[in-house]
């Protein structure tokens, strides 16, 4: 995708973090953008900076869990815009915690934000950029925990992995089209963004049953480590620029991650390739 200026970008998560970042990264190439997101103070406060910048903005409280949301931020972006050409699934959702541990409540509400809205993201749009039969774009983020299996993240992994196999499959159904539209999966290692505080927009949750001694002190351990790696991590300008770089170079893998990430990647690989039964991982990433 080479031409940018007027075009239409959707962006969940599009308030705080990579997806603010991108949105502002698209923006400053003449992108009209329409934002997603399920924190409606924050997505105020977006909309009315990018506006400020010059961007023509649409904002629409979207959970990206219930199909029906993403329908109408779709409809909303054509009515306002006239089309879409850029689709960023990014919006997600952390929990840690040992895999037997994590309540059905974990379960269901990160597979609903991180790979659920995924899937409706390409359902609802997809169709939408065929039928306009010009060059466009879906990014969807995964996570180097898409790559590797890290303990005490069950739940989150699982998503992980699911959007990027679904990604992989979803830019070889399109190639075999030989379809103008292209695909992308976003791979970030630590970026310091707000998931660790992601539950500020989760449900009330009665039916969480309190974890045991020894799983809340290893639950505690992981999420100190992946808080700090969080704080130290890349600044999300950082990914909003591969991202972008991705989309005009048709790049398939967006990779913005710490070197000791892609080496716990390489020993996963060689394991796999060997046979060999798993070392568990010293290195944890978001």
């Amino acid at each position: 995708m080479k031409q940018f200026r007027e075009r239409v970008a959707v962006v969940t998560g599009g308030a705080s973090g990579i997806g603010f970042a991108t949105a502002e990264r698209l923006a400053a190439e003449g992108m009209k953008l329409v934002l997603g997101d399920i924190e409606p103070g924050a997505l105020d406060a977006a909309v009315k900076k990018l506006e400020a910048g010059g961007a023509q903005v649409l904002g629409v409280r979207t959970d990206v869990s219930l199909s029906a949301d993403v329908e109408r931020l779709a409809q909303r972006a054509l009515e306002r815009f006239g089309g879409v050409h850029v689709v960023f699934n990014n919006a997600g959702v952390a929990v840690t915690g040992e895999a037997w541990e994590n309540s059905l409540a974990d379960w269901e509400w990160v597979l609903g934000v991180n790979l659920w809205g995924v899937i409706h993201g390409i359902r609802t749009f997809v169709p939408i950029l065929l039928r306009q039969n010009e060059p466009g774009h879906v990014v969807n983020t995964a996570s180097m925990a898409g790559l590797t299996s890290n303990p005490g993240m069950a739940v989150y992994n699982v998503t992980k992995h699911a959007v990027v196999t679904l990604t992989e499959t979803l830019h070889g159904d399109l190639a075999l089209r030989g379809s103008p539209v292209k695909a992308s999966v976003l791979c970030p290692g630590f970026i310091n963004t707000r998931i660790m505080d992601s539950a500020r927009n989760r449900q009330s949750d009665a039916a969480h049953d309190p974890p045991t001694p020894e799983a809340s002190a290893l639950g505690a351990s992981i999420e100190l480590a992946l808080r700090e790696g969080v704080k130290q991590g890349f600044a999300p300008s950082v990914v909003a620029q591969r991202v972008f770089e991705a989309i005009r170079d048709e790049r398939f893998y967006i990779f913005a991650a710490q070197p000791e990430i892609f080496a716990a990647v390489e020993q996963r690989l060689d394991e796999v390739r060997a046979q060999k039964n798993p070392v568990t991982p010293t290195v944890l990433t978001e």
